[in-house]
């Protein structure tokens, strides 16, 4: 065992102490010598053919470097979309082009027209606002159901329609599933929106190019979830850079929840620049900048249906989303609200009949793709609110509804097409009524009734898919990526390691929880570890951070890695000791014979490793490091209940969270801190999409929250203190880990948590509400207390 740190040790994040102390290397912390600046242009206009652009006289400005344009890229690749969906007719999605820089013209508020290079930042803002560009304004079209009208503003003049695709799944389901509902005892529909959100990490986007002349080589600085994926995307799709002529690095990365992941045209743009004026060229976002170019969450509208049967059992479910693609597609998009949100339809739950119907509409806005859970949100809030509706109508308590129907046999396939390989929904929701003191309810409604206010009880149950995998799989979906990662794990000498790894973080703790697997595979102490991320000259080719893939999928490469190190020791100690190696047995960071009391410290075999005298050259090898890759046989199912308890301000609609409790399944823990912090971090991002945040346009595509005095986020108020607990634990069956992902559940379990104990909260005070959409806000819960 090591020292102190191993597995299910609740460990303090050692990256913390720089963070904490200011220390931090950060994008932006970067400078390059000799860098210059770029400002760029972007329209504030949603939809328009630019007409005219002179940039005469921001030329001749202090500092002007030089003005690039559209025409600058006209022989350069546009930002590729990383998967391909094919639509129910067995036809491929509608893929337009998105240039780096705007090309005869502009389809949101945002899209960059022209880039200004300078000595400073300043200068570039400057010469920014000195180019004349006239644009003749087109009709913006922002909702998406009317975008698919006959005679609808096209955003993109080359396709055949706004419609990016028309999805059926399983299109096999659909005929069963209608015939379930014709016969069903009892149908409860619901219409709902599931609004547009901006990530709003801690950390602007950010990126530096550099250009090395002698070497012909480039290196690109950025905020980024996977460098990997962005030298390869870049490289090969954008700028035709062979790969091993670039290099991307992600050093350390405020947050991301998503909006990190995609390659961006502003890290393009600074790497062409860089060779194109022959010195590096930094871009820093402002907050504004931001909420106008980073890539935007959620944005969908749903009829969901679900059918019962005479005894409350589900029989049926049958949805019709339209999903906003934006402008453009962004990376991941197009996966988003089809394999990542249809395959979750089924939930927690044995409904035998599922048809999942999306539509993926472009509209004049900025692209929409993956934000923390993406397409699990989703999938989870209809469900989860259509039963509890159900519950209403049917007079039944909705957890009572809930344990009726849960699955309790594994593994379980379902009806679309994925199959859950463990779990154990119905010990969740014991602890979860445990830990929420459920049966204390009523006393608590009384008194608040007492004082004047609403009290209500949401309960929610989730599943989750995690570690998308296995690369052939997502591949036969139209994924354009393995989705397997890689670890390499470097012993040095004297018996310290470096573990290169393929995942980046950006706040999961991967500093403090990888090296706990590699000590307790090792008996060391785990302070003996450093993890090195982020730097693609570095690190195996690896797929990067997004999905709660990290443990899961990296981890277990890191995993593999180790078993290699450990056998090849082995081999060195038993010609050590001059031993058989079958004889070889390792405990505690000792080698030891098996029936005798000769042993060999780790240090020993390490340091023999490389100064090779007591071993066959040709037989082993110098040296000590190994890598591995692993790619998933299955997703990785974690799945809980949740709870949450509000208060309802009559006369004023106010919502106040009183009490949040959690109960999750994520398999095998290996720290119980980093855990609990992100449940908690993703908790608090439900809430605020429950309450408070929503992406709003207006009419003619202008932004209407492009700043935190519109856009409301969560503050330390907003939220109570959590009852989180992960005891309920069902390991993985297929990672040699045993775990599941924890990074996304808080935020895919709490908004249906929060809006069912608001309905819940006016129901008991004489109210017909049945929904109200999201963000819950005063307004919008006094308007419906009104009727």
């Amino acid at each position: 065992m090591p020292k102190d740190g191993g597995i299910g040790d609740a460990t303090k994040r050692r990256e913390d102490v720089r963070f904490l102390s200011g220390t931090g290397n950060y994008t932006d912390d970067i400078n390059v010598a000799g860098q210059a600046y770029v400002h760029f242009l972007r329209s504030d206009v949603a939809h328009g053919k630019i007409t005219s652009l002179d940039t005469a006289a921001a030329e001749g400005m202090p500092g002007v470097l030089r003005i690039f344009t559209g025409k600058d890229f006209e022989g350069v690749g546009g930002i590729p979309c990383g998967w391909q969906v094919t639509d129910k007719h067995g036809e491929p999605m509608q893929e337009p082009a998105h240039p780096v820089l705007a090309q005869g013209k502009v389809r949101h508020v945002g899209d960059p027209i022209a880039a200004v290079v300078a000595e400073t930042r300043e200068q570039a803002r400057d010469a920014a606002e000195a180019i004349e560009v006239e644009i003749d304004d087109l009709p913006a079209v922002m909702d998406m159901k009317a975008a698919l009208e006959d005679g609808a503003p096209k955003v993109h003049d080359d396709l055949t329609s706004n419609l990016c695709y028309d999805w059926g799944f399983v299109e096999d389901n659909k005929a069963a599933t209608d015939a379930a509902f014709e016969s069903a005892a009892h149908v409860t529909t619901l219409e709902l929106v599931n609004q547009r959100l901006v990530a709003n990490p801690m950390e602007p986007r950010v990126a530096v190019g550099a250009y090395n002349r002698a070497g012909d080589d480039y290196t690109l600085y950025t905020t980024s979830q996977n460098p990997h994926v962005i030298r390869l995307l870049m490289g090969a799709f954008v700028l035709g850079i062979p790969e091993h002529k670039l290099t991307v690095i992600a050093p350390d990365v405020g947050g991301g929840f998503g909006s990190k992941i995609y390659h961006y045209a502003e890290e393009a743009f600074v790497t062409f620049a860089a060779k194109a004026i022959n010195r590096p060229v930094k871009w820093t976002s402002s907050r504004s900048e931001a909420f106008i170019s980073d890539a935007q969450g959620r944005d969908h509208v749903t009829k969901i249906e679900l059918a019962l049967d005479a005894d409350n059992n589900f029989t049926a479910l049958r949805t019709e989303t339209y999903a906003n693609m934006g402008a453009y597609l962004s990376t991941f998009a197009p996966c988003v609200p089809t394999y990542l949100h249809g395959t979750l339809m089924a939930g927690n739950y044995k409904t035998p009949n599922i048809y999942v119907n999306v539509k993926a509409v472009f509209t004049n806005t900025v692209p929409v793709d993956a934000y923390r859970g993406a397409g699990r949100p989703e999938a989870t809030y209809q469900l989860e609110r259509v039963i509890d509706k159900a519950a209403r109508e049917l007079k039944v308590d909705p957890i009572a509804l809930r344990r009726q129907n849960f699955i309790t046999e594994f593994p379980y396939a379902t009806p679309v097409a994925v199959e859950y390989d463990t779990g154990d929904y119905v010990a969740t929701m014991d602890k979860l009524e445990e830990i929420a003191d459920v049966k204390g309810f009523p006393a608590r409604r009384a008194e608040s009734e007492k004082n004047g206010k609403l009290r209500g009880l949401g309960v929610n149950c989730y599943i989750e898919a995690c570690g998308i995998a296995p690369s052939a799989l997502v591949g036969a979906l139209g994924a354009r990526a393995g989705l397997y990662d890689a670890a390499t794990v470097r012993v040095n000498a004297t018996g310290s390691i470096s573990v290169m790894v393929g995942a980046h973080s950006h706040g999961q703790g991967h500093e403090t929880a990888f090296p706990q697997v590699v000590a307790e595979m090792l008996g060391i102490d785990p302070g003996m570890i450093d993890i090195v991320h982020g730097d693609t000259s570095k690190i195996p080719f690896g797929m990067g951070t997004y999905g709660s893939r990290s443990l899961a999928v990296c981890g277990s490469a890191m995993v593999r890695a180790t078993e290699k190190i450990i056998n090849k020791a082995k081999k060195i100690a038993a010609h050590l000791m001059e031993a058989s190696e079958a004889d070889i047995e390792f405990k505690d960071g000792q080698f030891s014979v098996a029936g005798t009391d000769k042993s060999v410290a780790w240090g020993d075999v390490t340091l023999a490793a490389y100064v090779p005298h007591n071993y066959p050259l040709e037989e082993i090898e110098p040296g000590l490091e190994e890598t591995a890759f692993y790619d998933p046989a299955n997703f990785t199912y974690p799945s809980g209940a949740y709870a949450c308890e509000v208060e309802v301000d009559p006369e004023t609609g106010k919502v106040t969270v009183e009490r949040f409790a959690a109960a999750d399944d994520f398999g095998n823990i290996i720290n119980p801190m980093i855990v609990d912090g992100q449940v908690h971090g993703g908790i608090g991002q439900g809430i605020g999409q429950a309450l408070l945040e929503q992406c709003v346009y207006d009419e003619s595509g202008q932004l209407l929250t492009g700043s935190y005095m519109d856009y409301a986020m969560p503050r330390a108020d907003d939220v109570p203190f959590y009852a989180v607990d992960h005891s309920c634990q069902t390991p993985c069956t297929h990672n040699p880990l045993g775990v599941k992902g924890c990074g996304e559940a808080g935020a895919i379990g709490s908004p249906p948590s929060v809006v069912n104990a608001v309905i819940d909260a006016l129901q008991s005070g004489g109210h017909t509400v049945t929904h109200i959409d999201m963000p819950v806000s005063p307004s919008r819960v006094w308007q419906a207390m009104q009727g």
